[in-house]
């Protein structure tokens, strides 16, 4: 009898230490994820707390010797203009978020819920101009900019964040569009609603979630764009944040380390904000999309 039990507690035991020996593992995994990850990050704030010389030393310290936080007081307090750039980056930001939005939502619809012989192929094609990379866009966007007049401007700068973000949006809008059951816009065209009503009253409001993520992923994708300001402003005080890093704190002969890394934890801070702030509408935003293209 007791050989029978010992038989019967061997697999139970041995499915146990296998799945104790899994959640080890898992756990291993998400410690060296997470290492890896925020190891920058790390590294951005230590050195930001450096003095100028143990920051530009050619021995490395994981932590500084002397902590300061002068690197943060010039930020405000010194000839830079950092509230300008910081300002700059917001103002641009947020209005190409807004702008692509109201261009996306109308447009996706379009591409979701219209029947035309084209739809297809413009559907390929906006996620085709998606795949460009930066670079190509430059020449044709300055030259439309320098005949607009919109050169060294921040509408300039909001147009050609918003003419790479827009394929994105787009195809994104038309995924949590696509989500949205279609019997319930049957119901309001017999109620009488005409086509533009039903995206305002009736899809719009069932796709907040969707509306939330793809502003949010806009207004990053804009906030981190260097190419950009660095080829269509030429004034220092109209610069966004990552142009800004890159002409204030770099020179022919000197690197401002810790200057250039606390302004880099100053402009990392408002994207944590906004991203934990939609963290839930991100979510539920994504899942619903993935459903659809489920």
């Amino acid at each position: 009898m007791s050989t029978v039990a010992r038989s019967a507690r061997t697999p139970i035991a041995a499915a146990k230490g296998a799945r104790h020996l899994g959640t080890i593992v898992q756990a291993t995994a998400i410690v060296l994820a997470l290492a890896w990850s925020l190891a920058p990050v790390y590294w951005m704030i230590a050195t930001s707390l450096k003095t100028e010389l143990e920051a530009a030393s050619l021995t490395p310290t994981l932590w500084p010797h002397d902590a300061t936080l002068a690197n943060y007081r010039g930020l405000s307090g010194g000839s830079l203009p950092f509230a300008s750039f910081f300002t700059n980056t917001l103002l641009t930001c947020f209005v190409t978020a807004v702008v692509a939005v109201l261009i996306a939502t109308p447009a996706a619809y379009a591409l979701s819920r219209a029947r035309f012989r084209l739809r297809t192929p413009i559907g390929y094609a906006i996620l085709v101009f998606r795949m460009l990379p930066l670079v190509v866009l430059l020449a044709p966007l300055y030259l439309l900019l320098l005949h607009a007049q919109l050169l060294d401007t921040h509408a300039g700068l909001i147009v050609g964040f918003t003419t790479f973000g827009l394929p994105f949006a787009v195809w994104m809008m038309k995924s949590f569009i696509d989500a949205v059951p279609i019997e319930i816009e049957e119901a309001a065209r017999i109620d009488g609603y005409p086509r533009w009503q039903i995206l305002m009253r009736v899809v719009v409001p069932l796709i907040v979630p969707g509306l939330t993520t793809t502003a949010t992923f806009v207004f990053m994708e804009a906030w981190n764009n260097l190419i950009y300001p660095l080829t269509f402003m030429t004034t220092l005080e109209r610069q966004t944040l990552p142009a800004a890093l890159v002409l204030s704190f770099t020179g022919q002969f000197k690197t401002d380390w810790g200057g250039m890394m606390a302004a880099a934890a100053v402009t990392t801070l408002p994207l944590m904000i906004a991203f934990f702030a939609v963290q839930r509408s991100m979510i539920r935003g994504l899942t619903s999309g993935a459903v659809a293209g489920a």
